[in-house]
């Protein structure tokens, strides 16, 4: 049994045991009020010191990831967005990368066959369990401002909508009568953590890499979907008084009313220990993709000669002051330059030839 995982699994059990024995003794304002407010407190000022120190972070060379023809002669068909060269194609390479997961969906896994014969096959499992992981959480976040807000905004209601879209009515016997509407991004979440967490667990290469900080937030979110659908399918809550408890939490006029049961303030502990995690994990690749100079650069390096500006001030020898100094020998030895020597004057080669016998006694 992997030891990794087995920690962040037992200290997700210690949590949810702690929000239970602590609602049990009567201390709904700390895990309703002040939990939330400091991990919000915490996610706000971890996530912009985060992305303020990379933005400080030098950057003196072009380094983007090319994976394709550069621009350069006219015959030659440019790759626009795997070599951009300019800041509308960077724009579209950011968009695909955060939109759509573009550099995901090429990656490939690398196998040996019949011995010692490489495979190579795309993980497009990866790349749709990662595409359904976000935006399924994406359509969570926004499902749930429907709790923050009053009137409730037009797109939230939109999302809902679609959301809810499938039915499901052959779910309907399994839960109560008159189960609401099933929104598919709740299950798509749920569905997506597990198949991450398996592949952590089921591909070797995969699970020696993996740290127990890797399966925390997993399981994090894996209880957050859980207690969610449980809430709304199983056991049922006092919406009104949960959103109540919300409103009062972004009025900073809290207060905590009667009706809102334990696995509430379970669901909303583990958001908050998530949002506390947040800035000091690799959950942070949510602000780094922004200023990853591998995406947010062009690759006009052929087109335009970068300088870092961080370099210490050095003597050089440039080719020209080589060729100046060396040009002579470089012709004797047939060595190609760029600028051949001045033709010497009639008289000036005389007396050269005429020095040349002298020099020679001199040496003997």
């Amino acid at each position: 049994m992997n030891a990794r995982y087995m920690f962040s699994l037992i200290a997700v059990i210690v949590l949810l045991l702690i929000v239970w024995a602590g609602t049990a003794v009567g201390l709904q304002v700390v895990f309703g009020i002040i939990i939330p407010y400091l991990a919000i407190v915490i996610f706000i000022t971890g996530f912009f010191f985060k992305v303020l120190n990379w933005s400080r972070s030098a950057v003196p060379f072009r380094i983007p990831t090319t994976a394709g023809q550069h621009k350069s002669l006219p015959w030659l068909k440019h790759a626009q967005i795997d070599c951009p060269t300019n800041k509308w194609q960077v724009v579209v390479r950011m968009a695909l990368e955060i939109l759509t997961f573009r550099s995901l969906f090429r990656n490939t896994r690398m196998s040996l066959k019949e011995g010692s014969k490489l495979s190579y096959q795309l993980e497009i499992f990866l790349w749709v369990g990662a595409l359904a992981f976000h935006y399924a959480f994406l359509a969570v976040v926004i499902r749930h401002l429907r709790f923050f807000t009053e009137p409730v905004p037009f797109f939230v209601q939109l999302v809902e909508n679609i959301d809810s879209f499938f039915r499901f009515e052959f779910l309907y016997p399994v839960f109560q009568f008159g189960l609401p509407g099933v929104f598919l991004s709740g299950l798509v979440l749920l569905l997506a953590v597990a198949y991450l967490f398996l592949r952590r667990i089921f591909t070797p290469q995969v699970r020696y890499i993996s740290l127990a900080s890797d399966y925390f937030p997993l399981f994090l979110i894996f209880g957050i979907a859980l207690t969610g659908i449980l809430m709304r399918y199983v056991t049922k809550i006092d919406v009104t008084a949960a959103k109540e408890l919300t409103m009062g939490l972004v009025s900073f006029q809290p207060t905590i009313p009667e009706g809102v049961g334990t696995i509430f303030y379970i669901h909303v502990f583990f958001v908050s220990i998530l949002l506390a995690y947040f800035p000091f994990s690799k959950l942070m690749h949510l602000g780094g993709i922004f200023l990853s100079p591998t995406r947010n650069l062009t690759a006009d390096t052929r087109a335009r000669r970068h300088i870092n500006p961080w370099n210490y001030p050095v003597p050089v020898h440039t080719y020209e002051e080589y060729e100046d100094e060396f040009r002579e020998k470089m012709i004797e030895v047939g060595i190609p330059v760029e600028k051949m020597p001045e033709e010497k004057p009639v008289e000036e080669e005389a007396a050269v030839e005429d020095e040349k016998p002298a020099q020679e006694e001199k040496k003997e």
